[in-house]
C-alpha cells in the first residue's frame, strides 16, 4: 500500500530463471525468445555442447533441454512446436510427435522473427518481410511487404500484427547519428495490407487493439505507439479502418513522464489489455506506465524491475504484460481489479474514467457512484440515461428485476419508445440479456406478434434461456420453444417439444446427449397410436441403443400385439433379436409362433434366413407342419417318428433339399427314412432314395443301401444307385452287384464297359458270373479274361463250346497282342497246324514276336512259324525279332550262321548271342563284340580262354571302365590278358587312341611295371610310337615311381621328353642327383644352382658352380641361399657380386639382428646406387648411426635421400644413440622429439625451449617430468602452466607433485594458472581441494572469489574430509544445497552455524523433516532464537506437529508468540495448546476471545476442565462453551451453580427451547426471584406459552411482574388477526378474477387441445389412481418426462 491508498496494478514474480539451471550469460534478447505468456526458449551452451533449453511456464520444474545448435529458437504460443533457425536454414518441429513439420532454405539472412498467430510465423529479411504458414507441409514463405529505408541499419526488436492480419507494424531501433537527437532512434513502418502501402513512423514501441466504444455499434480498431525524442516522449492512438456508422475516433497524443534518474531512458515494448482497455508501457530502465486506451489518461508509473525487461508478451490469464529482464526474473504485472477504480477516484480523483473502467472491465469500487446516478436520472426523468447506466454498470449490479419493475411502471411518453423497450434496447446493443430481463422482453414482443424478433435475439445469444421463458414462448410456437428448452437444458420440456413436434428419431439422441432418462415405455404408446410406423421406428432405436435396451423388449411386442400390429411387431423383434442371443429363446419363439399362426410365409422366410438358434424348436415345428411347411418342420424335429412320418411326402418337398436334409440325419435314421419311403410308395419315393443313397453312399455305407435294395428286389434302383457310385468306388462288392444288375436289366453294353474299365472288381468272380449267365455275346468275357491273363481259360471255355469264332474276335477285335497266348492254347489243345497257320495270317494286328516265338519255342514247334516268319520278312518288314527268330532257325540248322551273324545288323546280338553260348561260343563272340555287349563278351572269352579276341576288343573299344573291370586284381584272367596285350593286341594297333586309352588305363589300374615293359616294347624298340613325347614323358615318369634305378639310363637314351617338368617331378621323388643331370645337360644354370642349394642342400657345391659359370642369376640364388643359412657376410658378398639389390629387406633385418652393420653399410650403399627405396635410405642412417659415423650420417642427411628420418631418430632414441637422434631430429626440426632427447642429454633449458616450439602437451609432459626428477621448480613450473589448462592432464600432474611432496611448488603452480586466458574449471576446483588439503585458511577467500567457476561437488567432498565446516556450509549455499547446509550447520554449530545465514537457508529447504530438526536443534542450543525460527518456517511447516514437538517436552511457553500468529488458521493443536497456555496463565479474557474467534478445538473436553476449576470466570467460560455446542442444560446448571442468573437467562433465550425456558422460569420462581422472573418473560417472550405464565404467575402472586407480558402477548395476537384478515381478503380477491379470467375463456381453447404426450402419463392403460376419475397431475405439466 502506498501512503495515497491502495496501488492499481498486481505485481508477480513467476521464476527466477537461474534457479532452473539458466546460464546468466544465456539470458539476452540474442539467445532468449518469450513469444507467449506459455513457453521461454533460451539458447545456451553447456561445456562443448549446443542446446535449447524449453521453460515451460505452467510446470517450471519441468525443464525440456534439447541437443540442438541454432542461431535462433523460438516456440509456439500454445504447443510444443519449435522453430529453428541456422543461417539461412529454417525448420519447425513437433516436439510431442517427434516429427518435423516444415522446413525451408531462405535466400537471404534472416535478422528477425516471431510468431504472429497460431499458424504463421512472421520472418524479417534485410529487405523484406515474410509471412510463413504451418498450415501446410510444402508452401514457402509468402513475401508480404519490402522493408522501408528508413529502418535500413536498424536492429529489428519486434513485429506487430492486428487481429485480423490486416495491418502490420515493424519496429527497430538504432544509433541516433544526429547529435541533437535523442540517442537511441526509433523506426517503424506501418503496413496496410488492402492497401499495399507503407507509412514509416518514428517511434520505439507499437501495438494493435480491438475497444468498444459507447455509441458505436462495431468494435473500433486502433494503433498506438510511442516515441521518444530529444524534446520529450508520446503515446499516441489513432483509428485505423474506420468502420461507418462509428463514430470517428478523436487522435490521442499524450506526454509520456520520464523521471529525471531515466534521461537516457525510452520505451521498449508495449502490450495492450483487452479486458481493461489499459496500454501497458515498458522502458529500457524497467519502468511500466500504464494508460487508459480511449482516453489516452495515465493512471499509473512505477519502476518495476532495476534490469532492462528485453522481452514481453501478453499475459492471458490475468489481462496483463509478462516479461523477462537480464537477471532472469520473469515477471508479470497486471490491472488490479478490486483497486483500480478505487485508485482512480481517489488518487486520480478521475470519476469519469473510473465509470467507464468499472463497467468496460466489470470492476468493483465504482457501485455506489453507479447506484446514486441512476436514481438521480430516474427521478429528474432522464429514463434514457437512466437506462444506459443500468445497462453499463459493473458486474450488473442495475440489471436486477426491480430495476426491470421501475421501467415498467414508467408511462410511455406519446410518440416515443417506452422506457421499458429503450432499456431493453440499450442492453441488447451492450450485449446479452439475463433470465429476468428474457423474460420481460419476451412477453411483449410475443404479444404483439414479433416473434420474428426473438427469432433473431435468439441466433445472436443475447437472450438468457430459461424454462420460465420456454413455457412462455411454447403457447405461440412449439419450435421456437423447443430451440429455447435446448439452450436453457430442459430435458423433460425437450423431449416433449420433440413429441409435439413428430420429432420422434431426435428424442433417443438428445436423451443420450444430456443424460436424461424419460418415461420411454408411456412415450412408445403414444407414439404408436399417433404414428404406428414412426412407432416402430422408435421401438427400434430403444432396443438398438449401443449401451443396451431401453425398454423391456417383451413390453415393447405387448404394445404391437395390443394393437394387433403383426408386421411392425415382426420387423420390431426381426432387428431387436438380431443379435440371436440366448437370453431371448422366448422372444424368438414368439416371433415365429405369431407369424406361423398368421403369416406363415414370413415365417418360412424367417427360418430360411436361419436369423435365430435359441427358440423351442419342437414348439415350432409342430407349427410348421400344421402350417403345411413340411420343409421347416423336418429342419426342426429330431423325434426319428415325426420325421418318418413326414419325410415320406416327397411329392410335397423340394429333392434337392429332401436330399441335403439327409447330411443332418444319422446314419441308422437315414436308413429307416429310405426304407418307410420305399414301404410307403416305392414309386414315387424310389428316385429321391437313390439320390439319397447316391449322395450319402460313403457315410451309409454301400453294403447297407444294396441289402435295403435287394430286400426290397429292386434290381432298377440297384442298378442306378450303384451306376452313380461304382465309377468312383473301389468296392469290389460295389462292382460285381452293378455288373450283376446291369446283366439283369439287360444293360450288355455297361457290363462289357464296367469290365474294361474297372479296376476294382473281383475278376475269377466275374468271370465266373459271365461263363455262368450264358451270355450270346461273349465279348464282356473275353474283355475279362484279357485283362486278367485268363486266356488260357478263354481259349479253352470258347474251344470246348464250340465258340471258335470269339477266339477269331478276340484276336483281331479285342487284343491281337494276345495271340502268341492264344496260341500257345491251341496248341495245347492240340488244334491242327492248318487252324493255327490260318489264324497266324488273319491276325492284322502287331503283337510280340518274341512272344510267340518263346511260345512255339516251348513247345519244341519253331519252325512252324519259319513260313509266317518269311513271308513277314518278304513284306518289308523289320522287327529284331523277326530277325532274331530266323537266326536261331539258322544256327539250329547251321545254314551259314556266321555269315549271317557278321552281315545282319538287324537281329538283336545280346538275345542271339546268349542263344549261342552253348551253341557256338565263337558264334557268341561275333554276335557280342558286333552289338557291344561288353559284359557278355568278357565272361564268353574268359570262360573259353579266348585273350587274344579279348585283348583285340578291348584295345579297340577303348572303354576305361571296361579296362577298370578287367584289370583288377580278383581278375584271375588278367596275366594272361596283359600278355596277349602286350604281344599282340598294342604291336598290330596303329592307331594312337589305342594306345593312349590302354595306357591310361594301365596307369588307372596301377601296374607300373606292367606299364614299363608295354612302354618298352614301343619305345625302345622300333614302332611308330618311338619319338612320341608323351610316351617317353610317361616312360620316365613311370620309373620315377616305380623303378627309380632305371631312371638315369632313361635321360640319357631319351631326348624328346619335357625336361622341367621330369626334372620337377624327380626333386620332388627326391632324384637331386637326376634333377641336377637333366638341368645341367639341357643348361638351365639357374634351376641347376636351386637344386644344388635347396635340395641338395651343398652351398659349397653352389659356390664351385657360381664360380664356374659366374651369372648374375646364379651368384642371386646362392647370396639367398647363403642368406638363409646365415652366412651373411658371404651373402652379401655374393649380392655384391650379382649387383642385386632386390632382397634388401631380408638382408636388413637379418644383419640388424646379428648385428653385422658394418657389412650392411656396404650392401646398403651398393643398393642406393641403383633403389630409391625409403627403407633402404632409413636403414643406412641407422646403420651409420649404429657403427658410430656421425659424420657420414650428416653427410648423408645433408643430401637428397628418401629416409624416415623420424624413424630412425626414435629407433636411435629407443636404443639411446641420443646424439644421433640429437641430429636427426634437428634435421627435420621435430621439436617435441627433440626436447625429449635433450632431456636425457641433460640440456634441460634447451629441452623446455624445443618444447615450447613443439606447442605439445605430452612433451610439455615429458619435459616437465624431467625437470620435476631434478627438482628444476622454475622450468617446471613453465612446463606445468601449459599443461594445467588441459582439464584432462590436470590430474596426474597434481598427483606427481603430491606423490613427491611438493605441496608448496603446486600450489604456486596452480595459483599462477589462474591468471591464464585458458584457466578452467578444474584449475579452480583443483586449487580448492589443495587449500583444503595444505592450507585451510586460504580456501574461504578462495571459494568467495572463484565460486561460480568452481565444481562445487568435489570441493564440497574436499572440505568435508578436511573438516571445514563454514566453509562446507557456504559451499552449500552456492550450490542451492540447502538441505546439507542446514545439516551442516546444526551438525557443527559450534563452528558453521549462524542464525541469520541459518534462517535464509532453511526456507530454501526443500525436505520438510529438516525443519522439525532445526527447531529441535534450537530447542537445545538456541531456546530464545525459536520464535525467530518460527516466523520464517511458519508457512512452511505442520503446526499441529510443531505443537506436538513442544508439548512432549513442556515448552509451549517457548512459542507463544508464535502460537498466536499461526491461530489464525484455526488449527486445532494449536488451539488446544494456546487455551491449555491461557488456562495456566488464568488470563481468562484472552481465553473467552480464543474460545469466540477460533471455534476448531474439543470445547466439550475443555468445559469439563473449566467448570472444575477454582476461578468463576473460568467457570463462567465453561457455561459459555456448553451453551455454544448446545447443551442448555448443563450451560444454565453452571450459571445456576454459581448465581450468575444473568447468563442463565441469555442461555435459556439462545436455547430456543420452551422446556428449557419454561424449567428456568420455573426454578427463578421456586427459589422467589421475582426480578430474574420478570427478565426471563422479557428475554423468552417468543418461548413462554401464555398459559404457562399466567398459571405461574397465579399461583404465586406474580401479578404485578407478569402484567407487562400479558399486555405485549394482547397486542401480538391483535396484529396478527389483522395480518390473517388482510391475506384472506386479498386471496379471496385474486379467486374472483381467476373464476372471471376463466369464464372468459373459449370452450374449445387451443391451449388445451395438445398432444397427450404432453398432458399427464401415459401407462399401459389409464388409470384413476388418485380416487377422483382423473389422471394424476405432473408437477412440470409435462407428464412423464
Amino acid at each position: 500500500m502506498e501512503a495515497n491508498g491502495p496501488i492499481p496494478i498486481a505485481f508477480c514474480e513467476h521464476l527466477q530463471l537461474s534457479s532452473v539451471g539458466i546460464q546468466p550469460q544465456s539470458i539476452s534478447f540474442q539467445s532468449l525468445t518469450l513469444e507467449s505468456d506459455r513457453f521461454i526458449c533460451v539458447r545456451e551452451k553447456v561445456g562443448e555442447q549446443n542446446q535449447v533449453v524449453i521453460v515451460d511456464l505452467a510446470d517450471a520444474n519441468n525443464v525440456m533441454r534439447r541437443p540442438i545448435t541454432a542461431d535462433s529458437a523460438i516456440m509456439h504460443p500454445s504447443q510444443k512446436i519449435i522453430a529453428l533457425k541456422a543461417q539461412r536454414q529454417l525448420q519447425i518441429f513437433n516436439m510431442e510427435t517427434k516429427t518435423k513439420v516444415k522446413s525451408h532454405q531462405m535466400n537471404e539472412d534472416v535478422v528477425f522473427w516471431k510468431w504472429i498467430s497460431e499458424s504463421i510465423i512472421g520472418v524479417v529479411t534485410d529487405t523484406s518481410v515474410f509471412h510463413w504458414s504451418i498450415a501446410d507441409a510444402t508452401s514457402p514463405p509468402q513475401k508480404i511487404f519490402e522493408r522501408h529505408a528508413s529502418l535500413a541499419g536498424a536492429q529489428i526488436i519486434n513485429y506487430r500484427v492486428s487481429a485480423d492480419q490486416k495491418w502490420l507494424v515493424l519496429i527497430g531501433i538504432a544509433g541516433n547519428t544526429n547529435p541533437a537527437g535523442f540517442k537511441v532512434k526509433g523506426a517503424m513502418q506501418l503496413y496496410s495490407k488492402d492497401r499495399g502501402v507503407s507509412q514509416p513512423i518514428e517511434g520505439h514501441a507499437a501495438a494493435f487493439a480491438e475497444l468498444k466504444i459507447d455509441g458505436s455499434s462495431v468494435p473500433t480498431k486502433l494503433f498506438t505507439f510511442a516515441v521518444r525524442t530529444a524534446t520529450g516522449a508520446k503515446l499516441h492512438v489513432v483509428e485505423i479502418d474506420h468502420t461507418p456508422p462509428n463514430t470517428p475516433f478523436a487522435k490521442k497524443a499524450v506526454d509520456v513522464y520520464f523521471p529525471k534518474e531515466a534521461a537516457n531512458d525510452f520505451p521498449v515494448s508495449m502490450q495492450v489489455s483487452k479486458k481493461h482497455g489499459v496500454v501497458y508501457l515498458i522502458t529500457k530502465y524497467g519502468f511500466i506506465h500504464l494508460y487508459d486506451l480511449e482516453s489516452g489518461a495515465n493512471i499509473y508509473m512505477n519502476r518495476i524491475s532495476g534490469d532492462t525487461i528485453f522481452v514481453t508478451a501478453e499475459h492471458d490469464a490475468t489481462n496483463g504484460i509478462i516479461g523477462v529482464n537480464k537477471k532472469g526474473q520473469v515477471l508479470s504485472v497486471n490491472v488490479d481489479d478490486s483497486t483500480v477504480v478505487p485508485y482512480i477516484l481517489s488518487t486520480l480523483n478521475n470519476p469519469e474514467l473510473a465509470f467507464k473502467m468499472a463497467s468496460r472491465a466489470n470492476l468493483p469500487g465504482a457501485d455506489e457512484l453507479y447506484l446514486k446516478q441512476f436514481q438521480h436520472l430516474f427521478a429528474s426523468g432522464q429514463y434514457a440515461e437512466a437506462a444506459k447506466i443500468a445497462a453499463n454498470s459493473p458486474r450488473g449490479i442495475l440489471r436486477t428485476p426491480a430495476t426491470v419493475e421501475q421501467f415498467k411502471h414508467v408511462p410511455a411518453a406519446p410518440g416515443s419508445l417506452s422506457p421499458i423497450l429503450q432499456y431493453f434496447g440499450i442492453l441488447l446493443e451492450k450485449g446479452d440479456l439475463n433470465k429476468h430481463e428474457s423474460l420481460e422482453l419476451a412477453r411483449p414482443v410475443l404479444t404483439q406478434g414479433r416473434k420474428e424478433l426473438l427469432e433473431k435475439w435468439l441466433k445472436e445469444n443475447k437472450l438468457e434461456c430459461s424454462e420460465e421463458l420456454g413455457d412462455v414462448v411454447r403457447v405461440y410456437d412449439t419450435t421456437l420453444a423447443l430451440s429455447v428448452y435446448l439452450r436453457a437444458n430442459v430435458p423433460n420440456k425437450v423431449v416433449a417439444s420433440f413429441g409435439e413436434l413428430g420429432q420422434y428419431d431426435k428424442i433417443l439422441l438428445y436423451s443420450k446427449k444430456v443424460g436424461y432418462q424419460p418415461d420411454y415405455v408411456a412415450l412408445l404408446q403414444h407414439i404408436m397410436r399417433a404414428n404406428p410406423e414412426k412407432g416402430a421406428e422408435f421401438a427400434t432405436q430403444l432396443v438398438n441403443d449401443e449401451s443396451g435396451p431401453l425398454v423391456d423388449v417383451e413390453r415393447v411386442v405387448d404394445i404391437f400385439m395390443s394393437q394387433n400390429m403383426i408386421q411392425p411387431a415382426t420387423a420390431f423383434l426381426l432387428d431387436a433379436l438380431k443379435d440371436n442371443k440366448p437370453e431371448q429363446a422366448h422372444l424368438q419363439t414368439r416371433l415365429l409362433e405369431m407369424n406361423l399362426l398368421n403369416a406363415p410365409q414370413v415365417a418360412d422366410a424367417i427360418l430360411g434366413n436361419d436369423m435365430f438358434s435359441h427358440y423351442d424348436r419342437p414348439r415350432i415345428a409342430n407349427l410348421c407342419e400344421k402350417a403345411g411347411l413340411l420343409q421347416r418342420a423336418l429342419e426342426h424335429y429330431d423325434d426319428i417318428a415325426d420325421i418318418k412320418r413326414v419325410v415320406v411326402h416327397t411329392n410335397v418337398l423340394q429333392p434337392e433339399w429332401l436330399v441335403n436334409y439327409f447330411s443332418r440325419l444319422t446314419t441308422d435314421q437315414s436308413l429307416e427314412c429310405m426304407k418307410e419311403m420305399l414301404k410307403i410308395n416305392i414309386r414315387q419315393n424310389l428316385q429321391v432314395v437313390i439320390q439319397v443313397a447316391t449322395k450319402y453312399s460313403d457315410i451309409l455305407g454301400p453294403v447297407k443301401i444294396i441289402e435295403m435294395m435287394e430286400s426290397f428286389k429292386s434290381f432298377e434302383g440297384l442298378y442306378y444307385y450303384l451306376g452313380s457310385i461304382v465309377n468312383i468306388s473301389q468296392d469290389p462288392e460295389v462292382h460285381f452287384k452293378y455288373i450283376q444288375a446291369a446283366t439283369r436289366t439287360g444293360q450288355i453294353r455297361e457290363v462289357e464297359r464296367i469290365c474294361r474299365e474297372s479296376n476294382y472288381y473281383n475278376p475269377e468272380k466275374v468271370k465266373n458270373f459271365l461263363k455262368e449267365a450264358k451270355l450270346a455275346d461273349q465279348l464282356p468275357l473275353i474283355i475279362v479274361c484279357d485283362r486278367f491273363d485268363f486266356v488260357h481259360d478263354l481259349v479253352l471255355y470258347l474251344y470246348q463250346n464250340g465258340l471258335t469264332n470269339f477266339i477269331e474276335v478276340y484276336v483281331q477285335r479285342v487284343n491281337s497282342a494276345r495271340c502268341p497266348q492264344v496260341v500257345g492254347g491251341l496248341l495245347d489243345v492240340d488244334c491242327d497246324e492248318a487252324t493255327i497257320k490260318s489264324l497266324l495270317a488273319s491276325v492284322t494286328g502287331t503283337f510280340p514276336i518274341d512272344e510267340l516265338v518263346e511260345e512255339v519255342e516251348k513247345r519244341n514247334r519253331l519252325k512252324l512259324i519259319l513260313p509266317w516268319l518269311e513271308s513277314r520278312i518278304q513284306g518289308g518288314q523289320r522287327d529284331a525279332a523277326l530277325y532274331n527268330a530266323l537266326a536261331k532257325i539258322y544256327i539250329d540248322s547251321n545254314n551259314n550262321p556266321e555269315a549271317f551273324l557278321k552281315e545282319n545288323n538287324i537281329y538283336e546280338p545280346l538275345v542271339v548271342g546268349k542263344y549261342c553260348e552253348k551253341r557256338d561260343p565263337y558264334l557268341a563272340y561275333i554276335a557280342y563284340a558286333k552289338g557291344f555287349c561288353d559284359e557278355e563278351l568278357i565272361h564268353i572269352t574268359n570262360e573259353n580262354s579266348m585273350f587274344k579276341q579279348q585283348a583285340r576288343y578291348l584295345v579297340k573299344r577303348r572303354r576305361v571302365e571296361l579296362w577298370q573291370q578287367v584289370l583288377v586284381p580278383e581278375n584271375m584272367h588278367r596275366r594272361a590278358l596283359i600278355d596277349q596285350v602286350t604281344a599282340t593286341a598294342l604291336p598290330e594297333s596303329t592307331d594312337p587312341d589305342d594306345v593312349s586309352a590302354t595306357v591310361k588305363a594301365f596307369m588307372q589300374a596301377d601296374l607300373p611295371l606292367e606299364l614299363i615293359e608295354m612302354l618298352e616294347k614301343i619305345i625302345l624298340e622300333p614302332s611308330p610310337f618311338s619319338d612320341n613325347r608323351n610316351l617317353q614323358n610317361l616312360l620316365l615318369l613311370t620309373a620315377i615311381r616305380a623303378d627309380k634305378g632305371k631312371v638315369v639310363n632313361y635321360i640319357n637314351k631319351l631326348n624328346e621328353y619335357d625336361t622341367q617338368e621330369i626334372a620337377r617331378i624327380a626333386v620332388e621323388h627326391g632324384l637331386n642327383e637326376e634333377a641336377f643331370t637333366i638341368y645341367k645337360k639341357y643348361g638351365e644354370h639357374a634351376q641347376a644352382i636351386n637344386v644344388l642349394v635347396d635340395n641338395i642342400a651343398s652351398i659349397d657345391r653352389g659356390l664351385d658352380y657360381a664360380s664356374k659359370i659366374n651369372q648374375p642369376q646364379v651368384w642371386s640364388r646362392l647370396a639367398k641361399a647363403q642368406l638363409d643359412g646365415l652366412r651373411i657376410k658371404d651373402a652379401i658378398d655374393s649380392y655384391i657380386k650379382a649387383e642385386d639389390p632386390s632382397n634388401f629387406l631380408e638382408v636388413i633385418e637379418l644383419s640388424n639382428r646379428a648385428g653385422k652393420h658394418d657389412d650392411l653399410v656396404r650392401f646398403l650403399q651398393m643398393a642406393r646406387k641403383s633403389l630409391r627405396e625409403p627403407k633402404i635410405d632409413t636403414e643406412l642412417a641407422y646403420a651409420y648411426a649404429k657403427t658410430d659415423r656421425l659424420h657420414d650420417m650428416e653427410d648423408f642427411l645433408a643430401m637428397t635421400n628418401v629416409a624416415d628420418v623420424l624413424e630412425v631418430g626414435e629407433k636411435c632414441f629407443n636404443d639411446e644413440l641420443y646424439q644421433a637422434a640429437k641430429l636427426l631430429f634437428q634435421s627435420i626440426s621435430n621439436w617435441a622429439r627433440l626436447a625429449t632427447t635433450l632431456i636425457y642429454l641433460g640440456e634441460n633449458q634447451a629441452a623446455v625451449e624445443s618444447a615450447r616450439k613443439a606447442g605439445n602437451t605430452q612433451v610439455w609432459k615429458q619435459v616437465h617430468q624431467a625437470c620435476i626428477e631434478k627438482a628444476e621448480f622454475r622450468l617446471a613450473q613453465i612446463c606445468g602452466l601449459n599443461i594445467i589448462v588441459h582439464a584432462e592432464e590436470l590430474g596426474n600432474l597434481i598427483k606427481e607433485y603430491e606423490k613427491r611432496g611438493y605441496f608448496d611448488e603446486v600450489l604456486s603452480l596452480l595459483e599462477a594458472g589462474l591468471s591464464l586466458e585458458r584457466a578452467h574449471m578444474g584449475i579452480f576446483t583443483e586449487l580448492s581441494i589443495l587449500y583444503s588439503k595444505y592450507r585451510p585458511e586460504k580456501l574461504m577467500e578462495h571459494l568467495k572469489l572463484f565460486v561460480s567457476r568452481i565444481n562445487i561437488p568435489k570441493v564440497i567432498k574436499s572440505a568435508e574430509s578436511a573438516h571445514l565446516w563454514p566453509e562446507l556450509v557456504f559451499l552449500y549455499v552456492k550450490y542451492d544445497e540447502f538441505d546439507n547446509a542446514a545439516l551442516a550447520m546444526m551438525e557443527r554449530a559450534a563452528t558453521a552455524w549462524d542464525h541469520n545465514q541459518f534462517k535464509d537457508v532453511i526456507v530454501k529447504s526443500a525436505n520438510v523433516e529438516i525443519y522439525y530438526k532445526a527447531l529441535s536443534f534450537y530447542l537445545q542450543e538456541q531456546p530464545l532464537l525459536l520464535v525467530d525460527l518460527l516466523t520464517v518456517l511458519t508457512p512452511r511447516i505442520d503446526h499441529t506437529r510443531v505443537v506436538r514437538l513442544f508439548l512432549r517436552d513442556d515448552n509451549v511457553p517457548l512459542i507463544r508468540s508464535y502460537l498466536m500468529s499461526v491461530q489464525r488458521l484455526n488449527i486445532e493443536a494449536v488451539n488446544d495448546a494456546y487455551n491449555d497456555l491461557l488456562i495456566e496463565e488464568e488470563d481468562y479474557k484472552t481465553l473467552r476471545d480464543s474460545i469466540d474467534s477460533f471455534d476448531n478445538f474439543n470445547s466439550t473436553n475443555l468445559a469439563s476442565r473449566l467448570e472444575k476449576h477454582e476461578l468463576l470466570e473460568f467457570r463462567r467460560l465453561a457455561a459459555h462453551l456448553y451453551k455454544k455446542n448446545s447443551r442448555w442444560e448443563e450451560s444454565i446448571a453452571l450459571s445456576k451453580q454459581d448465581k450468575l442468573f444473568k447468563d442463565a437467562i441469555v442461555t435459556a433465550a439462545a436455547s430456543g427451547s420452551t422446556e428449557v425456558a419454561e424449567d428456568l422460569l420455573s426454578y427463578f420462581v421456586d427459589i422467589g426471584n421475582k426480578e430474574c422472573f420478570a427478565a426471563m418473560l422479557y428475554c423468552c417472550f417468543d418461548l413462554l406459552r401464555s398459559d404457562v405464565v399466567m398459571e405461574l404467575s397465579w399461583q404465586h402472586a406474580l401479578n404485578d411482574f407478569y402484567m407487562p407480558y400479558k399486555i405485549q402477548c394482547q397486542r401480538s395476537l391483535v396484529d396478527k388477526l389483522a395480518k390473517l384478515e388482510a391475506e384472506v381478503k386479498e386471496n379471496s380477491k385474486k379467486v374472483t378474477v381467476k373464476e372471471e379470467a376463466e369464464a372468459e375463456v373459449p370452450i374449445i381453447n387451443p391451449g388445451f387441445n395438445k398432444l397427450l404426450i404432453t398432458q399427464g402419463g401415459m401407462g399401459s392403460a389409464p388409470g384413476y389412481v388418485n380416487g377422483t376419475g382423473m389422471v394424476p397431475p405432473h408437477m412440470t405439466g409435462f407428464g412423464g418426462f
